[in-house]
Parts: C-alpha cells; sequence; structure tokens
C-alpha cells in the first residue's frame, strides 16, 4: 500500500508541472486600420435578364431580347427587317409557285428559287445577328454610354469616351 501511495505521489508531482506550463501561441495579428484599406464601390448593376437568355429570345424573334434590355430602337431595327426578310421571302415563294405553275423557262425558276433562297439566309441572318447583339448588350448592361464628338484644338472632329475614376 505504501509504494502506491508512493507511486501516486510521484506521479502528482511530476505531473503537475507539465499540466501547468502554456503552450506558446504566436502573438495574435493585428486587423489593418480602415484607413489603410481601399474599399471598392460595387458600381455593377445586374441586367434585367442574363446574357444567355437574352440571346435566345433574340434568336427565337429578333428584337425581343433588346426590348427586355430596354434597347428599343436596336429592337425595332431588328423586328423590322425580320419583316422586310418574311415579307419578301412569301413574295418570292409566291412568284416562284406561279412559275412553276404557268411553265416558265427553267433559268427564270431557278432564278426565281435563288432569290428564295436568298431572302431565307437573310432572315436566318437577321436572328444569329439580333441573338450575338442581345447577349452582347446584356454583358455591357451597365458599361458607360457617355460618347460624344468635339472639335479637336486643331479643328479637326474626334470621338472620345469619358471615364471617371472614383476617389
Amino acid at each position: 500500500m505504501r509504494s502506491l501511495v508512493l507511486a501516486s505521489a510521484v506521479l502528482a508531482l511530476t505531473a503537475s508541472p507539465g499540466a501547468a506550463q502554456v503552450i506558446p501561441q504566436p502573438p495574435p495579428q493585428r486587423e489593418p486600420q480602415p484607413s489603410d484599406t481601399i474599399k471598392v464601390p460595387q458600381f455593377r448593376e445586374e441586367p434585367p435578364i442574363s446574357p444567355l437568355g437574352a440571346m435566345w429570345r433574340s434568336l427565337l424573334l429578333p428584337g425581343w431580347g433588346q426590348a427586355v434590355l430596354n434597347r428599343r430602337v436596336t429592337g425595332a431595327v431588328f423586328i423590322f427587317w425580320e419583316g422586310v426578310t418574311l415579307t419578301m421571302t412569301v413574295k418570292s415563294a409566291h412568284q416562284l409557285d406561279y412559275q412553276e405553275r404557268i411553265g416558265a423557262e427553267a433559268e427564270t425558276v431557278e432564278g426565281k428559287r435563288q432569290e428564295v433562297q436568298d431572302w431565307a439566309v437573310l432572315m436566318a441572318f437577321n436572328h444569329l445577328l439580333a441573338a450575338a447583339e442581345a447577349f452582347v448588350s446584356a454583358q455591357l448592361w451597365d458599361f458607360p454610354a457617355d460618347l460624344e464628338m468635339q472639335r479637336l484644338q486643331n479643328g479637326d472632329v474626334g470621338a472620345g469616351v469619358r471615364v471617371y475614376w472614383r476617389r
């Protein structure tokens, strides 16, 4: 029993100093003072529709994506050109049908068939161009539009863009 008490006393004496020691820690890092950091203002405005959403809308109906992005004149131009190409495609197709019914010369029929294809290609190109324009417009939604023409000091006319730096 005496050996058990002696062993526990030795164990208690040797374990106490080890438990009382503090584990060394690195000094805490100081946070930078607010005067040391530059806060960048959040100036990005999200467009009313995603770029891919605008692209798919204008691919389906040219001018739709532009209208959602509040680019009404650009959308109206695409809609107008869609109307012209659609009207001319239908008109050329009717003329081709008429020429085939009356038995017109093969050269005339082939020329009219080529005209129908040309108008159809222009209509498809209008869809692709409207989709690409809507995609880019949504990407550049918050780009400043301060483009102006001024007379330069030497008398020529030049174009310039104003870039504002916030301080």
